[in-house]
């Protein structure tokens, strides 16, 4: 018992350790990481479901998860047969009967945005070359379904467009429109159109960037911009939730930069450069953290795993619209460092907190603790997307 004390506190005084310059290094601490994200997976546990975390996580929360753990396989772990299958075997069987990510035993709680995030998952796989799950199903094809699901759901009858949160009309949240899914179809747009070079993607990702601005979502004010959550359709859309997420900003972030990259139209640097300059509420001391929740100590489970997604996109951003690395370097370099020591704790030793400017484990841990850590570490290694 005496062992097992000194080694918790050990582990709490000790983080990880990272060199941002060394492959090896970052490489060396995002496996520990994965360490600890696997211990909640379900998939590889007797009786558990193949693609799927343990309660109280959600389906959402797997896709995310295995963003990351593509990034991971890529860039750290290629030669892991295991791993390999393991992310594949999700993406299969989490792609449901008819392959468009709304498997049955989500029928009852999926909304827009869960599809969109393993559209997320699905572009993840096919910008770094991750190997096919199923020859006859190839990712792309997936996506381009998982997409078309989404888009054929633009609602022009309530405030002039976009994507309602909820997909059956007698979900709680039918009624609002939320910048996430919205956000998430404009992101996939992006990306598509800079991978395939098919116009109707672009078309696609204008329109949803001007809906958004159109209806209030997007609040330009001189150079920077300010992302809301969303509004209700019985009020036009214009009963704004005016609270800050970073994964919201994370993914229009980066549907900009992709947007530039592949227009090479200065408007879309502009929106970047002005989205960043609207993200610096996002950093204390230069390192990640959630305001709208951590402020008051109030983060539930899907809150403390936006920055995982705020992480990788920031990311993507520096890669695809290069003009604008340096606002983004000493971010990314402060939060991987600050998010690598904060991986101390447990009787693991690799348990990740969530307040990265606390000095070790802060107490706090959980699936989005880890996936946070892993994409904010990841940052470091990862390198631009291929095109087709």
């Amino acid at each position: 018992m005496i062992a097992i004390i000194l080694f918790y506190l050990f582990s709490i005084i000790n983080g990880l350790s990272i060199d941002i310059k060394s492959k090896d290094s970052v490489c060396k601490a995002a496996g520990s990481i994965v360490e600890g994200e696997l211990n909640y997976y379900e998939g590889i546990k007797n009786g558990g479901t193949v693609g799927k975390f343990q309660a109280p996580y959600y389906w959402w929360h797997a896709g995310e998860a295995f963003t990351g753990l593509i990034d991971y396989y890529t860039y750290c772990d290629s030669s892991n047969t295991t791993l390999q299958k393991i992310i594949q075997n999700a993406i299969i069987h989490q792609a449901g009967s008819n392959y468009d990510f709304m498997p049955s035993n989500e029928s009852s709680v999926e909304a827009n945005d869960d599809q969109g995030m393993w559209g997320l998952t699905l572009m993840q796989a096919i910008e770094r070359n991750f190997p096919e799950a199923d020859s006859n199903h190839k990712y792309l094809d997936l996506l381009k379904t998982v997409f078309d699901k989404i888009n054929n759901r633009w609602d022009s009858g309530s405030c002039k467009g976009g994507i309602r949160w909820q997909i059956s009309k007698d979900r709680s949240g039918y009624d609002y429109k939320n910048t996430i899914a919205n956000g998430i179809l404009f992101n996939l747009a992006s990306r598509l159109a800079k991978y395939t070079k098919e116009d109707s993607y672009s078309k696609t990702a204008s329109k949803i960037w001007d809906w958004m601005k159109d209806v209030g979502f997007i609040n330009v004010n001189d150079n920077s911009i300010s992302i809301y959550d969303g509004g209700h359709v019985d009020e036009n859309c214009s009963d704004f939730d005016k609270t800050n997420w970073s994964y919201i900003y994370g993914v229009i972030l980066s549907g900009n930069a992709y947007m530039y990259n592949h227009t090479d139209n200065d408007s879309w640097l502009t929106n970047t450069q002005h989205i960043i300059n609207g993200s610096k509420n996002f950093f204390k001391n230069n390192i990640m953290y959630e305001p709208s929740c951590m402020d008051n100590d109030s983060c539930n489970n899907d809150q403390r795993a936006f920055r995982s997604l705020f992480a990788r996109n920031l990311k993507l951003t520096g890669l695809v619209a290069s003009d604008v690395d340096d606002d983004l370097t000493k971010w990314l370099e402060s939060s991987a460092k600050a998010a690598a020591q904060s991986c101390s704790g447990g009787t693991d030793g690799i348990t990740c907190g969530q307040d990265w400017n606390h000095d070790g484990w802060d107490s706090k841990y959980g699936l989005g603790e880890q996936m946070s850590a892993l994409n904010a570490v990841m940052t470091m290694v990862v390198n631009y997307p291929s095109n087709k």
